[in-house]
């Protein structure tokens, strides 16, 4: 896989316009991810403008809902065009195999592929103390994101969101075609902001993900363009 097509900007924190005029800047671009704050303020046409710039869209607006819902979710979002789409595992298999089935009938209407369902385990801004103090699982943090990865698979999702630190454990007991997409992500001399399981792009790829999600350490940069080239030749 090329360089580029594995990095996800992230465009979350921009306005519509700014967010245009970012991926102008971006002529490598292949990815983007549209997530709740930017999706809350310009909707679905932001969907479909992107698109139009021949970008392809992970719509990361994370369903958790009875099954009825999670499926009409996914099935406007696929009409969309949207190609990766955020379900929270926890939501369990019904919802996630109706999150599925709803995804594969919006995209047959629309003409397009179905796209990627993506579970998402447990959110890289957790961290393993705090984990445990708020939540109060019975398994610890990793093995929560074992569980829900298993979850999703047994009920046809096509891959996980997770932190770059459970990606080796989890691609070894899922091998591709199963979709790893990992936030969490930052380049040397990047601040860690509020996440808190982190790994540097080359790493990350290494221990097995498919795609990295990386947002301010680009988007938030002095030079955008000069920050997506640095993190693609990491890659390279």
């Amino acid at each position: 896989m090329a360089p580029a097509d594995r990095i996800i900007v992230a465009l979350d924190g921009l306005e519509a316009t700014e967010a245009l005029a970012l991926v102008e800047r971006l002529p490598e671009l292949v990815w983007v991810k549209v997530g709740l704050e930017l999706f809350t303020s310009a909707g679905p046409d932001m969907v479909r403008a992107l698109r139009q710039r021949g970008l392809r869209v992970f719509l990361d607006l994370k369903f958790h809902d009875i099954p009825a819902t999670m499926a009409g979710a996914c099935r406007v979002a696929a009409r969309l065009g949207a190609e990766l789409l955020t379900v929270h595992a926890s939501a369990g298999r019904e919802a996630l195999r109706a999150a599925v089935a709803g995804a594969a009938e919006g995209a047959e209407t629309a003409g397009l592929p179905p796209p990627t369902l993506l579970a998402v385990t447990v959110l890289t801004s957790w961290s393993p103390g705090a984990y445990a103090e708020e939540l109060a699982p019975a398994e610890p943090l990793e093995r929560q994101v074992g569980r829900f990865a298993a979850l999703a698979a047994s009920a046809g999702v096509g891959g996980c969101v997770c932190s770059p630190l459970e990606v080796a454990a989890l691609r070894a007991a899922h091998p591709e075609p199963f979709a790893l997409v990992t936030p969490g992500i930052r380049p040397a001399g990047s601040a860690t902001g509020d996440q808190a399981r982190v790994m540097p792009p080359a790493a990350a790829v290494a221990a097995g993900a498919s795609r990295l999600v990386i947002g301010r350490p680009i988007t938030a940069a002095p030079d955008p363009a000069a920050a997506f080239a640095r993190c693609r030749a990491e890659l390279a």
